[in-house]
């Protein structure tokens, strides 16, 4: 038997098989299959499984590499804008290749096309028996899609087609097609609504973090290069000690070429001066001169000056806090750039970084509980003392609320720079306005109210 025909008996050994996973997954396991798996019958770059619906054009439901994705990303955010336009087209119903070339009446979809996808693109779309479009699936590669390998996709994605239809009627239990004799279902709509009512406290998780409170601000003295630190980080220093210094090399060289002008600006006067018995014009010259002169004194007395700022020491008894000495050692810094914090040990706060989507009205002096990453069970008493007025973007870029709590006579051990998780209670409200906050609030920005 050929090499060829092995390879041939091999592919739709493959084929069979994901077909068979296929149609035996649940309704919650097939998209993962389909954007990955495929990937053992057609070798492709990226697969992108999206859902059709009778409303606001169908929606992404799962992209390879990746378990779960982020439905508000950039990348997402223009996949959804292709495929909005794609499935309204007449060639929707079959498989066909797009490009970008092909997009002349959305310039901005277009233009991006080659930041996010490669040029050849296979809109292959999964249709159930009856004719019914249940979803599409676009795949991405760099080569160019041949004929063989529609055939193959057309027989997958109708099986997928199929699967589909099949996990999405099987995922309902046998016992809820009965309907419910309708003096119970009355009774459990009455309860659900009355509970509604209920009040609850609400609550938000968030980051936190130790940090120091009140501390001192360790800042450059003057512009230059960090030279060295004296000190490590968390380290405990006293009153005077030496903290970092600023590379002196550019103002010693300075210091050398402004004594040698005051030398020459000295000379200068004494020879005008020596002049000035029997040369008028000498004798006119000896103000400019002596101001020249102390121009250089001054000149010398700055630069001795700045030389005495290179050496930074410590304000007071504290702890140094700072990351890490390699991330200032040979750094530029301006006059004013924070370096470090000289921070009390014994005197800490919690930090909390409430995201803008979990805000709560949240008042000073709300509790708050802090569990430690290091001791989760654990937790912390705190209560909130100042409240940011607007967000701030956090290293990741979500933008959230700054708030401080101090500890209720349980600080004692924690040490600054440990992190975990803040849970802060708010005012009650009933448990319907608590378990519907979510989608009242994405109703009202769709809404733009």
């Amino acid at each position: 038997m050929s090499e060829s025909l092995n390879r041939q008996l091999l592919r739709l050994s493959t084929l069979l098989q994901l077909e068979h996973r296929a149609r035996g997954s649940t309704a919650d396991t097939l998209p993962f299959l389909i954007v990955n798996e495929t990937a053992s019958v057609l070798p492709y770059r990226q697969a992108v499984l999206w859902q059709a619906a009778e409303r606001r054009g169908g929606r992404i439901v799962a992209t390879s590499g990746v378990a779960l994705h982020d439905p508000d990303g950039p990348y997402l955010r223009w996949l959804s804008q292709l495929f909005a336009v794609v499935s309204r087209t007449a060639e929707a119903g079959r498989i066909h290749a797009i490009a970008a070339d092909a997009l002349t009446d959305h310039p901005g979809i277009a233009r991006e096309w080659a930041d996010w996808l490669p040029r050849q693109a296979l809109w292959v779309p999964m249709v159930a028996p009856g004719g019914i479009v249940v979803g599409a699936l676009l795949l991405v590669r760099d080569e160019p899609w041949t004929e063989a390998d529609e055939h193959v996709l057309e027989y997958l994605c109708g099986a997928y087609a199929h699967s589909w239809i099949l996990a999405h009627q099987t995922g309902r239990l046998p016992w809820a097609k009965r309907p419910l004799p309708g003096k119970l279902a009355l009774a459990l709509v009455a309860a659900l609504f009355a509970a509604g009512f209920y009040p609850v406290r609400q609550s938000v998780l968030a980051p936190a973090e130790i940090v120091p409170r009140d501390p001192v601000l360790v800042r450059a003295p003057i512009e230059g290069i960090v030279d060295r630190f004296e000190v490590q980080p968390y380290e405990a220093v006293r009153s005077g000690q030496a903290l970092f210094a600023i590379d002196d090399t550019q103002l010693r060289s300075r210091l050398k070429v402004s004594i040698k002008a005051r030398e020459i600006a000295q000379a200068e006067y004494l020879q005008a001066a020596q002049l000035a018995v029997v040369d008028p014009k000498a004798k006119a010259r000896l103000s400019v001169l002596q101001a020249k002169v102390e121009q250089q004194n001054a000149e010398v007395a700055l630069v001795q000056a700045l030389l005495e700022r290179v050496r930074v020491s410590a304000p007071r008894d504290g702890v140094a806090v700072f990351d890490d000495v390699n991330d200032w050692t040979g750094k530029p810094v301006t006059v004013g750039e924070r370096v470090m914090l000289l921070a009390d040990p014994a005197q800490v706060a919690l930090e909390i970084r409430v995201p803008v989507g979990e805000a709560l009205p949240i008042d000073v002096g709300a509790e708050a509980l802090f569990f430690l990453n290091v001791a989760p069970d654990a937790p912390v008493a705190a209560r909130v003392d100042r409240i940011g007025y607007r967000t701030s973007p956090d290293t990741d870029g979500t933008l959230s609320y700054r708030l401080k709590a101090g500890f209720e006579g349980q600080g004692e051990g924690l040490r600054i720079g440990l992190k975990g998780t803040a849970k802060i209670y708010g005012e009650e409200a009933p448990l319907a306005l608590w378990a519907l906050r979510r989608p009242i609030a994405a109703v009202r920005q769709w809404l733009g109210l």
